[in-house]
């Protein structure tokens, strides 16, 4: 019998602009692979650079929040597992689908801690060092954990994310599954050291961490690295960069803002050094995987690194001094054995940790072994029981009461 699967959206998958669209264009093939019969319904709106789910077989919908008629729907497909994209999704349509689908499988697909991410922006914003007992107390970390109690199982993307839910705030492993960026092992032969010129920088300028990484590179490291190599070049790539960002282009010096590159890989391997010089975010960074796949040594901070290595050595450099960064980016682009060895720590650390069919068989195991206990997995669950009580209590009827109001004015 045909699983079905249905993906609730916080966008429209954009794979070609950002990580999180990477990431949901993986977990779709995956089900798809495990023989998932996919509706992907979302709120938002189609963008140009949205993926065509229907020329994978995937049936798309268009959802409306504080509307019944998603009951209706999802009473009609009567879904084995439901996959909320993110916990702004889980909080609008969770309780809706524990009233109306009450057996189906309740999975949520992290991308990353957004608590996190915004606690360490704000600490960023203020000049202030940021610990975890910040994140602990943000109000989004009350309603980001609620949401992974509500469901039955939780997609974590970092390795760190999940040390600091299970030893920090003691949420039971049960309830989370490390799940990282799933690639396929490429053994095709790469273009050589000779071959690559130059620096690079890739980031959705819609992403806060990115744009200040690019205000960082303008300011502080591309004026140390033209110092000692003033001919080099750095290309900036990325959808959705702000004007200001793109006001920074100055082929006098070789600092190029390029936009929105249609194949990152392309760009990736023409390059010799990725800079990701990040001060702030959450989750595992997709650039610095790509650069891995492509070969391309990169320079990061720890912040950018965090979750994504374990005890082994990175493709390159981790510092968060701007000093030892620039060095290290130098050192790269013109050291050709020090590059080659980067070059060989990444594929390492690709087939160690990201190897694609060893979590795509971890993960359906996973849902396979929940699904035939979810009765008993829920019982042990009992906070989640309180929340999702609470949340029927409150949530439910603030939507009730939106929807209402809505159909009263018109």
């Amino acid at each position: 019998m045909t699983t079905k699967l249905l993906v609730i959206g916080y966008v429209w998958p954009e794979p070609t602009t950002t990580a999180a669209g990477c990431r949901m264009q993986q977990l779709l093939e995956a089900f798809l692979a495990f023989g998932y019969e996919i509706t992907f319904a979302s709120t938002a709106s189609k963008t140009e650079y949205s993926l065509d789910l229907s020329a994978l077989g995937i049936l798309e919908t268009t959802i409306q929040l504080n509307n019944s008629s998603f009951d209706d729907f999802i009473q009609d497909l009567q879904p084995d597992v439901v996959l909320f994209d993110r916990f702004m999704i889980e909080e609008q349509f969770g309780w809706r689908v524990a009233e109306f689908a009450p057996n189906a499988l309740r999975v949520l697909n992290t991308e990353d801690l957004h608590a996190l991410r915004k606690a360490r922006e704000e600490a960023h914003k203020k000049n202030i060092t940021f610990n975890l007992d910040q994140w602990k107390n943000h109000p989004m970390t009350l309603r980001e954990v609620a949401s992974i109690y509500r469901c039955d199982v939780s997609m974590m993307i970092s390795t760190f994310e999940m040390e600091i839910l299970q030893n920090g705030l003691n949420i039971p492993s049960d309830l989370l599954f490390h799940l990282p960026f799933m690639v396929d092992i490429s053994e095709e032969p790469l273009p050589s050291f000779e071959e690559r010129k130059g620096f690079v920088s890739i980031g959705n300028g819609k992403h806060a961490p990115n744009v200040d990484s690019i205000k960082v590179l303008k300011n502080e490291i591309w004026p140390r690295i033209r110092k000692q190599l003033p001919k080099a070049e750095i290309h900036i790539y990325g959808a959705y960069l702000p004007q200001h960002v793109n006001e920074m282009h100055d082929p006098k010096n070789g600092f190029l803002v390029k936009g929105w590159a249609e194949n990152v890989k392309e760009v990736l391997t023409t390059s010799r050094v990725l800079l990701a010089p990040i001060q702030f975010g959450a989750g595992i960074k997709g650039k610095l995987l790509d650069a891995m796949q492509t070969g391309t040594p990169s320079i990061t901070t720890n912040i950018g690194a965090e979750g994504m290595h374990g005890d082994q050595s990175w493709n390159g450099i981790i510092t968060d001094d701007w000093d030892t960064f620039s060095e290290a980016a130098v050192i790269l682009h013109q050291d050709k054995e020090t590059w080659k060895i980067a070059q060989q720590q990444g594929i390492q650390l690709l087939q160690t940790f990201y190897n694609k069919e060893k979590y795509q068989l971890l993960l359906n195991e996973r849902l396979q072994t929940l699904s035939k206990a979810l009765d008993s997995h829920r019982s042990k669950n009992f906070t989640g029981k309180m929340l999702q009580h609470q949340t029927m209590a409150s949530t439910k009827y603030m939507a009730k009461w939106i929807e209402g109001k809505h159909k009263n004015k018109f």
